[in-house]
């Protein structure tokens, strides 16, 4: 991420902007929040052209922070930086796309060992009570939460080990997976991922390690399973206005 002395969450600079008032100068690390949430979230395609005085107009700042930003994005491969044409959200190949989720598979397995060793009482009814606003959501067919919940589950679980290096590659994975799924996940696909968080946690709760490890790794497997590698690239125009709420 960038340093800033300057720190506003991703929800309070939306929020601000749909008061209608003229947005005030952004800090790097806001402007990087915002945009990483809407690449993860999907709001932002991949393949999408990021124009560089676009942005700079949108969060009233100069071309060169907007361009600091947006080599942040590149060094976690959100962003795809080209010489002589621009940024664009990255869109990840069909080898990559296979990568992420071995590596997700590999990572998540170890952890999900791990968690069950540490997951305390109270760990556990912190997940339960994410698995509520996971049912929540898909109840109310609320997608983009459905994603946003959907990662976070993950993340609780590396949260349990305690590990802050673990836990920083995870949240990168996850999110370029989110890239990964929005490209290739098929038409017809059916998302049950509601249903294997909670026999995850059911065995975490059971302190089987080894239970929750072949459940996360049949979740990531099944995941995979329903990636469809024939998506076209998508337009190349969007309304930046829109996607951040402005």
């Amino acid at each position: 991420m960038i340093g800033t002395n300057e720190m506003i969450s991703a929800e309070a600079l939306i929020d601000s902007n749909r008061t209608g008032r003229e947005m005030a100068p952004t800090s790097e690390e806001a402007i990087y929040q915002v945009m990483h949430a809407a690449i993860a979230e999907r709001r932002l395609p991949a393949g999408m052209r990021l124009v560089e005085d676009q942005l700079a107009r949108l969060f009233c700042v100069s071309r060169a922070r907007i361009r600091a930003v947006l080599q942040s994005l590149a060094r976690e491969r959100m962003v795809t930086l080209q010489k002589n044409r621009g940024a664009f959200v990255s869109y990840p190949s069909v080898a990559e796309a296979r990568e992420v989720f071995q590596a997700r598979r590999l990572l998540e397995s170890a952890l999900v060992r791990e968690a069950a060793r540490m997951a305390k009482l109270h760990g556990v009814e912190r997940l339960r009570e994410h698995l509520d606003r996971e049912r929540a959501a898909v109840e109310s067919n609320d997608r983009r939460v459905e994603i946003k919940l959907s990662g976070e589950f993950h993340l609780l679980i590396a949260e349990l080990v305690g590990n802050a290096t673990l836990s920083g590659y995870l949240a990168e994975l996850i999110a370029r997976s989110s890239l990964v799924i929005a490209i290739y996940e098929g038409a017809g696909a059916h998302d049950c991922w509601q249903m294997e968080h909670r026999r995850i946690v059911d065995a975490l709760a059971e302190g089987d390690g080894e239970a929750a490890a072949r459940l996360m790794e049949g979740h990531l497997a099944e995941a995979e399973s329903r990636l469809s590698l024939s998506r076209e690239p998508v337009a190349s125009q969007i309304d930046f206005k829109a996607i951040f709420g402005i």
